[in-house]
């Protein structure tokens, strides 16, 4: 659960699509997704700066030291030492390497990206013994020109802004998905900003929504709402993430209402921006930085707080907000990205303009004093997840595009819906794809 959303993605469909009847491999670098048991991993290792720092171990700790100098190995790590993020060109040619030492002794019928889009993507496609191309679909949660925009938005100084600039790969998403077979997205919002941003056509793109599991993110007996309590689940570090906007609202806030925050992300002393933040706006005392939590333990704060608050400046689904709807939670939320879709604005919980920090702190005022209205709000949020949002659904309709591309018959599969309006991984189905009896 702490591989980031393409993690859970993998983690969801993967299983869901086993359960369905296909063979499915998994080839995914660290942090490692919880799978299935009888979905197939391949790990692969990486060497980026950020990894080997996050783990905080030594350099050279567990590993030949020669392997930091095999040429792809080391561009990998100088790149990202010099604050580029280069994990998914480097993963997609070990993937690609992983995939064609697998395809020796197995026969894969398709390939599905999620969210890699590097350039050892294109050999992936090209290693086909039986034909012209291997098909390859592949996730684009949204483009990551957003996340650049949003992060330079928010720098302070010159140098940060470059360093921003400079962080975000250029073209070699855009240059990759250009020649796939299809690509997938997680809301029809996102599908509108992948066809804009890399110029594909409509017909290219199919949106298939995101789920939650349901059956984990559920409203619990017994567990007692904590007055004044306000929940954000996410990484503060991301930009595009909106913390910043939130602890403005709650500067706005201190005088007019009780609250408490707490900060699901990594510990404390791993974030820079949020506790900056909170001691700038004299909210110490108000907030509080739970680090990594267990999925029960995730799913207990979502029942026992008042409202769950996202204000993400963009989402191509927004998987906490969601997963909060699930477990009765009301959500305060903006207009940006896919929420529009997954939130119904005043039944399911409160939109309001991204970056608007005003705009936020009266929403979350509006919500705290109206017990009644919270509490629609959450069952109407649980209602709609189990009617539209459910991993189930998700995985229906990707192996149903998985069949189209693949020229099988359509007769009864569900349709995606059209378009015109740290964990990253590479899914394989490994027997010729059939609906499961």
């Amino acid at each position: 659960m702490y591989s980031g959303g393409q993690g859970v993605y993998l983690s969801n469909v993967t299983r869901e699509l086993a359960a369905l009847g296909h063979e499915v491999h998994v080839i995914v670098g660290p942090p490692w997704p919880d799978t299935a048991p009888d979905v197939i991993v391949h790990r692969v290792k990486t060497f980026s700066v950020y990894r080997l720092l996050e783990t905080g171990r030594p350099w050279f700790y567990g590993r030949d030291p020669l392997e930091f100098f095999q040429p792809l190995n080391f561009y990998e790590l100088a790149t990202s030492r010099m604050g580029m993020f280069s994990v998914m060109f480097a993963f997609s040619f070990r993937a690609y390497q992983t995939l064609r030492e697998l395809a020796a002794r197995l026969r894969f019928d398709l390939v599905h990206d999620v969210q890699v889009l590097g350039y050892g993507t294109l050999l992936i496609r090209a290693l086909n013994p039986e034909g012209p191309s291997l098909p390859v679909v592949a996730n684009i949660h949204h483009p990551l020109a957003i996340d650049r925009r949003n992060s330079v938005l928010q720098a302070r100084t010159v140098r940060e802004k470059v360093r921003r600039i400079a962080f975000y790969p250029f073209w070699m998403q855009e240059l990759v998905a250009r020649r796939l077979d299809r690509i997938i997205t997680g809301s029809l919002n996102s599908a509108a900003s992948v066809g804009k941003a890399f110029r594909l056509p409509p017909e290219k793109i199919a949106a298939i929504h995101d789920g939650v599991d349901a059956e984990t993110h559920r409203p619990l007996e017994g567990v007692e709402k904590e007055p004044g309590s306000l929940l954000y689940v996410g990484n503060s570090e991301d930009r595009n993430k909106g913390a910043r906007y939130l602890l403005e609202a709650l500067h706005l806030l201190k005088g007019r209402t009780d609250f408490h925050l707490t900060l699901v992300d990594r510990p404390r002393q791993a974030l820079e921006l949020a506790p900056r933040l909170a001691e700038e706006f004299g909210l110490e005392d108000r907030v509080t930085f739970s680090g990594r939590v267990s999925r029960e333990e995730l799913v207990r704060l979502y029942n026992c707080s008042q409202l769950v608050v996202s204000p993400s400046l963009y989402e191509g689904f927004g998987l906490p907000a969601a997963e909060a709807m699930a477990c009765g939670a009301p959500v305060v939320a903006t207009t940006a990205g896919a929420f529009p879709e997954v939130i119904e604005d005043g039944v399911t919980g409160l939109l309001v303009p991204p970056a608007d920090s005003a705009a936020l702190a009266e929403a979350i005022a509006r919500l705290m004093k109206d017990a009644a209205l919270r509490r629609r709000m959450g069952e109407a949020g649980r209602a709609r997840i189990e009617e539209h949002f459910t991993w189930r659904q998700t995985a229906l309709k990707t192996a149903a595009l998985y069949e189209e591309v693949l020229g099988l018959p359509a007769a009864g599969r569900p349709e995606p819906q059209s378009s015109a309006g740290g964990s990253t991984g590479v899914v394989t189905s490994a027997r010729p794809i059939q609906k499961a009896t």
